[in-house]
């Protein structure tokens, strides 16, 4: 497949591995990364040799959600306002969402436009017939659980943290797979607080499968991918479809329509602009951490959104 810049992809005889790779921004989720995020699973999925995908993250963790970090801090320093932009004006959700002004005239469909396509290419693990293992290691939040929450099976660090921390202010988790995945109670305990689950948590609640000790993460992973690669690949492919099926039964079509209307909308409450605004004057990691320091898990907050 074409060169990539923010993905490592290879083959391993039936293996096909996906990497996120910016690891000095805490793999932190881009335009470029999401594109090339779908075209990687594609480009596996249309491989015959391929029977299983496993999607890692290089550096000190998994995923640290989108990568805010400029984009909120620039509040008003780019011209125009969402949904008004100028010819050739960044369109980046993240930009688009942190540089709105919010005396101007608001169009939610802009930010629900921006959002879906992300959805789009994060639901192409899920939709992809060719199963889907997410190792992740130290951290896995906001955005960054979209990925995961797609992905077929979770093989994940003991120690691992993972956690949707925006349901406090400025997020809406687009994917909407949490309650599929754990129960409406367990999903609201979680967005009622934006809390986190360790690894060990997570295997507990059920949202993964395995847990293990950091240094024992890849053979462990290793040993899942190569047990499924062992399959024939059209008997993979219907049980995965088979059991997709009732998710889609399930009404996630209509509830991630839902998910990025809201997230959209949880950017422009008074609650959102004032995060937003506080962002751009101490800058976005200080915003985020006085966010947490309520919750008193201030310093395992995530670096990004």
């Amino acid at each position: 497949m074409e060169e990539l810049q923010t993905i490592r992809y290879e083959r391993d005889g039936h293996v096909a591995r996906i990497t996120l790779d910016r690891p000095e921004r805490g793999n932190g989720l881009t335009r470029l990364l999401i594109e090339e995020l779908a075209a990687a699973v594609e480009h596996a999925d249309l491989d015959p040799q391929v029977r299983v995908m496993l999607l890692a993250g290089n550096g000190p963790g998994f995923c640290g959600g989108y990568d805010l970090v400029d984009s909120a801090e620039g509040l008003g320093r780019q011209a125009g306002a969402a949904g008004q932009q100028p010819a050739g004006a960044p369109t980046d959700p993240a930009v688009m969402a942190a540089n709105h002004d919010p005396d101007a005239t608001w169009d939610p469909m802009v930010d629900y436009g921006m959002m879906s396509r992300n959805v789009r290419a994060f639901m192409s693990l899920f939709h992809a017939p060719t199963p889907v293992i997410c190792k992740v290691h130290g951290f896995c939040v906001a955005g960054g659980t979209d990925l995961a929450l797609c992905s077929d099976l979770l093989v994940i660090a003991e120690d691992a943290k993972i956690g949707y921390p925006p349901a406090r202010v400025w997020g809406s988790p687009t994917t909407a797979l949490w309650a599929s995945r754990l129960g409406p109670q367990r999903a609201k305990r979680l967005l009622f607080t934006g809390d986190s689950l360790s690894g060990a948590e997570a295997v507990e609640w059920g949202l993964a499968i395995e847990a293990a000790p950091a240094h024992e993460l890849d053979e462990r992973a290793e040993a899942l991918a190569q047990r499924i690669a062992q399959m024939p690949l059209n008997q993979l492919q219907m049980m995965k479809l088979l059991v997709n099926q009732q998710v889609h039964g399930q009404g996630l079509y209509a509830t991630q329509a839902l998910g990025t209307v809201f997230d959209g909308i949880a950017r422009h409450t008074p609650e959102g602009y004032a995060f937003q605004q506080r962002a751009a004057a101490a800058g976005f990691r200080e915003a985020v951490a006085e966010r947490d320091e309520p919750f008193g898990d201030v310093g395992r907050s995530t670096r990004k959104g």
